[in-house]
């Protein structure tokens, strides 16, 4: 089986809401279709689960199962035995901000943060699990600030991120925020939370703000969302909360961390959602001292009046009224969600505040069949709009959606460059074109950096089907599929870059035609469009011409002529060559020099730190030491007795959990090996280790 042990339930969460303080437990999502059995549940302590905590003393009683409590105020580094499974490596990307693919998407205006809960506070595994049915979310183009989003009074209140969440997210250029949540008094919210968070030593400092900073250092996130919504304090704790998050944010700046306040506790200590940026509130954003918060998340009680009004102080306090974010709920609805969008963002004139999304996932917990496909079908029009084109947005569309509100971003800025078209789930890991591993996962740090604009589609004809697919993957778990009757030639925009070209610079292209057949042409921009909204001035240069044929093909394309220019765009332009309806995957784009690249260094000293076995079924922890040079991820197999390889999971850092490892008949030993991968998954010489057999040999 794939990666971590059980699969993420529902989060106990609690927020204020439009009309009335929401307190819910998140309902159990539609059944969806026959998922493989999940592995027998590995011994208490061996499977690593995302870190929550209570800012020190505990709740009275007896967590329940499956719980731990934990006191972040006894939380180590070196105490920590999860660290090395939950730590984000990839460092956070620069991002850049391409002429937006139409006229309404604008630029330096509104921003979005997202609230997801990607599972249950407790239990949610550290590294993904065995299932696709999981929000693995990709249009990180449109978002600024993701926050790890969860808590309940009966598990733990301080959320740190996984490291999938933040590797995926900063390889994308969003940072990830953790939780801070002191929930209502209705809902187990206990006043000793807020006090114990906001508690001053002898010296006058905050040891929990300092216990906070080291927290998103050791784990790699970019900071915390702070939201006390515990009734019954007062004036007095209200300024001490205060001098708590100024004490954090000096904490933490010089390691860029920051901090987004929610609307809820006010100046008098009460709990009195505001619904805007105001002088009840005003002290926890920015005082007389200067910052205090870096951004608000505005609670679901604005109306147009109150988001004009805080624009306007936060326009006097001399703060981007951007850094404003106007709480949107679409957990139960969706893009059905009722939302007075010109108050946020007018259409045709500058936009009032950003706005941030409460609960996303709805794309995923809202459907029947949770198929990988059918999500992203979902996620895509959540997104992207009716039209399922950012260049072409539907303007009868009730739903606002991102791309067309707010100018996609970017970090493909530097060679080489690869995209495998991989979503970090899938129902098979497939690798060169062929699957090594038939088991559902979700892992988001394997995720690639996708094309931003889903999908840029130009033709005079009939516009075909452009999605994700998960049948058939050259690498990972997902294609780029383009299907139907093509009248005319199809233009397909890839990645947005600002990749510099030299004489050796090449591409390549891995697909197949399953049905065509077809003329393929590789579509470079070395400039941007003259405005928003107009065509993409592409370069087309000839990549081969495939018959009909399930198999893969490599064809390489040569950009020594556009030597000195920097590629803008990438894009792919596909002639039907007959008169049968075209099916032309893209199963891996690279841009790159020809010069050969050596191979990623092996990985170093690979051990079984900790195992667990039972009736010829282990479970155990893997680590090994990060290898020399540029390493994108590892990757983990089994080598079973008749010289076959398995994949079984892979991670950007350099330990993993694997759940449920079964014997191959009489061996006396499982094999494993460890690959580096490099960012055009090139691999390295593997690393191995063994596990030895315990118990009577089968059959004895």
């Amino acid at each position: 089986m794939l990666f971590a042990g059980a699969g993420a339930g529902a989060a106990t969460l609690l927020c204020g809401t439009a009309g009335a303080a929401a307190a819910a437990t998140a309902a159990p999502a539609p059944p969806g279709p026959a998922a493989p059995l999940a592995p027998a549940e590995p011994p208490e302590g061996l499977a690593p689960y995302a870190s929550y905590w209570f800012p020190d003393s505990l709740p009275a009683g007896t967590p329940g199962p499956g719980i731990t409590w934990r006191s972040l105020m006894r939380w180590t580094p070196e105490s920590d035995p999860d660290l090395a499974y939950n730590t984000a490596t990839v460092p956070l990307a620069p991002r850049f901000t391409p002429v937006p693919p139409n006229t309404t998407a604008l630029a330096g205006r509104a921003r979005i943060a997202s609230l997801v809960s990607f599972g249950s506070t407790a239990g949610n595994p550290a590294q993904g699990s065995p299932t696709a049915d999981f929000y693995a979310l990709t249009h990180w183009a449109y978002i600024d600030e993701l926050v790890f989003w969860g808590g309940s009074s009966g598990e733990g209140i301080v959320l740190a991120p996984n490291a999938p969440v933040t590797d995926a997210a900063h390889r994308n250029g969003v940072r990830v925020l953790g939780t801070v949540f002191l929930p209502p008094v209705p809902y187990g919210g206990d006043l000793r939370w807020t006090r114990d968070l906001v508690r001053q030593d002898s010296l006058g400092r905050f040891p929990v703000a300092e216990k906070l900073v080291e927290v998103a250092r050791a784990y790699g996130f970019d900071g915390w969302f702070v939201n006390a919504e515990t009734e019954g304090g007062d004036s007095e704790l209200a300024a001490r909360m205060q001098r708590f998050l100024r004490a954090l944010r000096a904490a933490g700046e010089p390691h860029g961390l920051s901090i987004t306040w929610y609307d809820a506790m006010n100046s008098t200590g009460k709990v009195g959602w505001q619904g805007a940026l105001n002088e009840l509130n005003q002290e926890f954003y920015e005082d007389r001292r200067g910052k205090v918060a870096d951004t608000m998340f505005v609670d679901f009680r604005w109306t147009p009046a109150t988001l004009a009004a805080s624009g306007a102080l936060a326009d006097r306090l001399g703060r981007s009224r951007h850094e404003l974010w106007a709480a949107v709920d679409t957990e139960s609805h969706g893009w059905n969600a009722t939302v007075d969008w010109d108050a946020i963002v007018p259409r045709g004139s500058d936009h009032v505040v950003s706005y941030g999304f409460y609960r996303p996932e709805w794309t995923r917990n809202h459907l029947a069949d949770r198929s990988p496909g059918a999500f992203h079908r979902a996620d895509d029009r959540f997104w992207t709009g009716e039209s399922l084109d950012p260049a072409r947005p539907s303007p009868e569309d009730t739903w606002r959606a991102p791309a067309t509100v707010v100018a996609d971003r970017s970090t493909v800025s530097a060679l080489p460059f690869a995209c495998s078209f991989n979503t970090g789930h899938g129902e098979r890991w497939y690798e060169d074109g062929e699957p090594v591993s038939d088991t559902g996962w979700n892992h988001l740090g394997l995720q690639d950096r996708l094309p931003g604009r889903r999908w840029a589609v130009h033709t005079t004809g009939t516009r075909p089907e452009v999605t994700l697919d998960f049948a058939r993957a050259w690498r990972g778990g997902s294609s780029l599929l383009v299907a139907g009757a093509l009248t005319a030639p199809v233009t397909v925009g890839l990645h947005s870059t600002r990749l510099p070209l030299t004489r050796s610079c090449v591409a390549e292209l891995v697909h197949s035609t399953e049905s065509g057949p077809v003329t393929v042409e590789f579509g470079v921009a070395t400039r941007e469009p003259s405005g928003p909204g107009q065509e993409v001035p592409y370069t087309w240069l000839k990549a081969q011409t495939l018959g009909t044929g399930r198999g893969w093909r490599t064809a390489r394309v040569r950009l020594s002529e556009l030597a000195g220019a920097t590629a803008h765009g990438l894009a792919v332009r596909i002639t039907r060559r007959g008169k049968e309806p075209v099916r032309w995957r893209l199963g891996a784009v690279t841009v790159r020099e020809a010069a050969a690249r050596p191979r990623p260094a092996t990985p170093g000293t690979p051990a079984v730190s900790a195992s667990s076995q039972q009736s010829g079924r282990a479970s155990l922890r893997l680590t090994w030491q990060r290898a020399t040079g540029p390493v994108r991820h590892y990757e983990v197999s089994r080598v079973l007795p008749d010289g076959t390889r398995r994949f079984l999971g892979g991670t950007c850092g350099t330990a993993l959990y694997l759940p449920a490892v079964e014997r191959a008949g009489r061996e006396e030993e499982a094999v494993f090996e460890i690959r580096a991968v490099d960012e055009v998954y090139a691999v390295s010489a593997p690393a191995r280790t063994t596990l030895i057999w315990t118990g009577a040999l089968p059959g004895r």
